[in-house]
């Protein structure tokens, strides 16, 4: 899919010519065919200290990702989408019953309060944008009702990313990002696990060559993974 970006762009810029297209550029098909896993869903209500401790598995290439597709691809609101780059996606239990989701992705191209937070301009950023990654997707299943756990699974996540993405890529992570929809969420587990606000999106979307407004504006949370981040970033 990234290549196949790259020789739209291309392509768009009258440097290379494409031949016609056999089929549609959609992805909805395949979304769509996506099996769904049942579960048990028993409601959980209860405090954190009353609980076995929270197993935190990456699931990516193992037999437990269908698990991790499926339950995004039916409770998460925007849905499962097939990640583009590098990505790593986890699964929470609480004795041996998937408790929650969260998706690693690429981070974004160009964030202003991001980038200014870091003190990047456009060669820094260029040079060093693959130390960050994006907390694409976080799901607490909806039966599941217990305080403070999101943050509890922030923290976990937090603290293992950085030796998983050095495991699967070869390279390590110096800081997180996220985008929190203000119409829709609070980012009040984010706060609670540290995440700090930086600032806001612009409310625009890249689509193809273009940047197209939707007014759907988002607040810019960071995680720094080590005191020497900016140092790291900058180098």
């Amino acid at each position: 899919m990234a290549c196949r970006e790259l020789l739209l762009a291309l392509n768009r810029k009258g440097l290379i010519t494409l031949p016609p297209r056999l089929n549609n550029a959609n992805n909805e098909k395949r979304n769509r065919s996506i099996p769904v896993v049942k579960i048990d869903q028993t409601p959980l209500q209860d405090k954190m200290g009353n609980l076995a401790p929270v197993d935190l598995k990456p699931v990516r290439n193992t037999k437990l990702e269908p698990l991790y597709n499926s339950l995004i691809h039916q409770h998460h609101y925007l849905g499962y989408r097939q990640i583009v780059g590098n990505h790593l996606k986890y699964i929470a239990f609480i004795n041996q019953q998937p408790v929650a989701c969260l998706g690693w992705g690429s981070a974004a191209w160009k964030v202003t309060s991001r980038d200014t937070f870091i003190g990047w301009n456009a060669k820094t950023r260029k040079d060093n944008l693959h130390f960050v990654a994006n907390n694409t997707r976080f799901l607490i299943l909806p039966w599941v009702f217990v305080k403070c756990l999101a943050s509890k699974i922030l923290a976990l996540n937090a603290r293992r990313i950085c030796a998983d993405w050095l495991d699967t890529y070869n390279y390590p992570l110096y800081l997180l990002e996220t985008f929190v929809e203000k119409n829709r969420f609070k980012g009040t587990s984010y706060k609670a696990a540290n995440w700090l606000c930086t600032g806001q999106t612009k409310g625009t979307a890249k689509k193809g060559h273009l940047h197209v407004k939707h007014g759907n504006i988002k607040d810019v949370y960071l995680y720094p993974l080590r005191k020497d981040f900016r140092k790291k970033l900058m180098e």
